[in-house]
């Protein structure tokens, strides 16, 4: 077994009724933002709407699913990922420079962000709380298969393990083995197979008949 760790330097009023108390508190402190004139309700509708429909996991799995079922496509984007994401029109903020690291059967890799929460929003959305916390950002660099463990992953013993940490310059993209018996499979099917913390590294795609 042998783990590396690749490091980079870094640098209105609403009913809140049936809300939960962090709900209800992102409810008042918008109520009160937008009635100081400091936020437009519009432009705030049209970002939530974008985060909510637009960007998130979703968008990740479609490029994992096209890496699967095209070479071609594969070969782009372990060569330049950012250009390849960008194919299928997922660009912006947090995704301008993207690296994609592959798991293979004789490697795994997860991401980190040792000094923050750096993440690619474009194909992931927006980070897991836990992604954030400092016993996650401390622990992957210090027993990445203990994390692994947490999150209920067990991997051979001699499969390598890459810890890589994501900086404001590059964010990185794991791209998943592709779970047996999916051949024929087309990129829609393909698609539901992958997980947000399979592209992470915390998880692993799922098995065929799990999403049957």
């Amino acid at each position: 077994m042998h783990d590396d760790h690749h490091h980079h330097d870094h640098d209105h009023d609403h009913d809140h009724s049936e809300l939960s108390p962090m709900d209800a508190r992102v409810r008042a402190l918008e109520t009160i933002l937008v009635e100081k004139g400091y936020v437009d309700p519009a432009a705030l509708d049209v970002l939530i709407e974008t985060y909510e429909t637009k960007v998130g996991p979703h968008n990740g799995a479609r490029v994992v699913a096209k890496a699967w079922a095209d070479p071609a496509y594969h070969a782009r984007l372990l060569k330049d990922a950012t250009s390849a994401i960008g194919e299928l029109g997922f660009v912006g903020r947090q995704g301008e420079h993207m690296v994609a690291v592959e798991n293979t059967s004789g490697t795994h890799n997860m991401v980190v962000c040792t000094l923050c929460s750096c993440y690619p929003w474009p194909v992931l959305g927006l980070p897991p709380v836990w992604y954030k916390s400092a016993p996650y950002r401390a622990k992957a660099v210090r027993d990445p298969r203990g994390v692994l463990a947490d999150f209920g992953v067990t991997l051979p013993a001699g499969k390598e393990i890459k810890v890589w940490d994501s900086t404001a310059e590059v964010r990185y993209l794991v791209l998943p083995e592709r779970p047996a018996g999916t051949e024929g499979w087309d990129e829609a099917r393909l698609a539901t197979l992958v997980t947000r913390d399979s592209m992470i590294g915390t998880g692993l795609a799922s098995a065929p008949e799990a999403v049957a």
